[in-house]
């Protein structure tokens, strides 16, 4: 965690309102749902934050004192996020079980899976750190992380096969 609070990053309070999304529900809290072709649902919210989740993902958008969605409690299945970047950053993270990743101005997928978070990086630079605290890692293009119980925090270039088979599971 060391690194995210280095390059800027803080911690939500546990004082955020939030609402739980399941794939078929309609989302609020500034975000427009589109319901995609196939097994995804994509959710347009404002400041540039785009949020494609896989059927069945459990998540729980969360905002802060503005009241627009800056993270997201992801408790099952995968998201892709895309976050634009603005002047001044534009601040956002997805918490799970294992894991904080949070970034500015990226596109990135977290998929939370049992006792396992996995994070990979499309564009820009995302900081993945443990839930628990401790020393975090910096993912940039391509690259890929697992947050497991007990395992350290390895960056590694992903093989195509594994990128490609959880990008289809986003829709990509």
């Amino acid at each position: 965690m060391q690194g995210l609070f280095k390059a800027g990053f803080v911690l939500l309070a546990c004082t955020l309102s939030s609402i739980e999304i399941a794939a078929a529900q309609p989302a609020n809290q500034g975000c427009v749902t589109e319901n995609s072709p196939g097994m995804t649902q994509t959710l347009r919210c404002e400041a540039g934050i785009t949020i494609i989740a896989e059927d069945g993902a459990r998540y729980t958008l969360q905002s802060g004192s503005k009241g627009r969605v800056d993270a997201v409690e992801l408790g099952g299945k995968a998201l892709l996020i895309e976050v634009a970047p603005k002047p001044g950053g534009n601040k956002f993270q997805v918490v799970t079980p294992q894991a904080i990743a949070a970034v500015r101005g990226t596109k990135w997928a977290v998929d939370a899976a049992g006792d396992k978070t996995s994070v990979f990086v499309i564009n820009g630079r995302v900081g993945v750190g443990r839930r628990t605290g401790g020393r975090g890692v910096t993912l940039g293009p391509g690259e890929g992380v697992d947050v497991e119980p007990g395992a350290p925090l390895t960056v590694k270039r992903w093989a195509p096969a594994r990128v490609s088979a959880l990008l289809a599971r986003l829709g990509q």
